[in-house]
């Protein structure tokens, strides 16, 4: 007597797989400078076109995630942290994961044209294809430099909720993405300091895979330095008030004191990395209440 073991099957993908796809944590820091980028525009904007821009910004975000995840599928089964997303964990296929993202991506463009204006709709586009085509599949595979470029592409919504409003970009938007641009270096590679055996498991060349802890932690303290002069820069420029000026002297101290922190430690092995840890989350809140203090300013000032 013989036995036949049954192939083994996905599981079926549901809204929650499409969802996981657009990577939401990291969306709601998109919609959220975005949408400060709007409120702090000189120009009102009608309450219904802002849903919209806001809405296609959304939608150009969950886009360029699910592009990211297609492409990256390799990697993230090899690391513990993203080897329970759709596409590793088998609960959807590739092909559908790509038609999915650039449906999604053509959708927002077309919807931010019509609906709102150009300018916005070309840096929702530059947005997306920056971080599909320049960070996805040109950088983060080939270059430890990867985040600091490819840090770009999260730089850029408050810039489309700027242009949303007022159909051009002036200085103050430029400095708000200068703050994501430079804010994200010591942002991820606190991050890596804490999971780097994981993207050394899926071969990715982060700093501190590539170039040790030590080089890692003098670049975080580095790269914060030129940040914290980037967000206190609009007060004296006069482009904003008190209120955003003592927010931001606050916030960047804080921020300085852990990246200095973080800058001078010496972990030890079994080392639980609490500074690495503190910063990282930290500079989660720091880029909330930078840009609410910008709003504040804006409104209240």
């Amino acid at each position: 007597m013989t036995t036949t073991t049954a192939p083994a099957t996905s599981l079926p993908a549901d809204w929650r797989d499409l969802l996981a796809l657009t990577k939401p944590r990291v969306m709601v820091l998109v919609v959220f400078t975005a949408l400060c980028g709007m409120l702090a525009a000189p120009v009102p904007i009608h309450p219904i076109l802002g849903f919209t821009a806001i809405l296609c910004t959304t939608l150009g975000a969950g886009a360029a995630g699910a592009l990211n995840q297609w492409y990256e599928a390799d990697i993230d089964s090899k690391m513990k942290r993203t080897q329970g997303r759709p596409l590793p964990a088998g609960r959807m296929d590739r092909q559908s994961a790509l038609h999915f993202g650039v449906g999604l991506a053509c959708f927002s463009l077309v919807l931010m044209y019509f609906a709102i204006n150009l300018a916005a709709t070309l840096i929702l586009a530059a947005s997306i294809l920056f971080y599909v085509f320049i960070y996805t599949i040109w950088l983060k595979r080939r270059t430890p430099q990867n985040i600091v470029i490819g840090g770009a592409a999260g730089a850029f919504p408050p810039m489309i909720g700027w242009a949303a409003a007022t159909g051009d970009i002036t200085l103050l938007p430029i400095l708000l993405f200068g703050i994501i641009f430079l804010w994200t270096p010591p942002h991820f590679w606190a991050l890596a300091l804490f999971v780097k055996t994981d993207y050394a498991n899926a071969g990715v060349p982060m700093l501190p895979v590539v170039a040790g802890e030590r080089t890692t932690r003098t670049q975080i303290g580095l790269y914060t330095l030129p940040m914290v002069a980037a967000a206190i820069l609009p007060w004296p420029l006069g482009l904003l008030g008190p209120i955003y000026g003592v927010s931001a002297l606050v916030l960047n101290a804080v921020f300085l004191a852990l990246a200095v922190r973080v800058a001078l430690r010496t972990s030890a092995p079994g080392d639980a990395m609490k500074p690495e840890k503190q910063l990282f989350k930290y500079s989660i809140f720091y880029l909330f209440l930078i840009f609410g203090a910008l709003v504040a300013d804006r409104w209240f000032a």
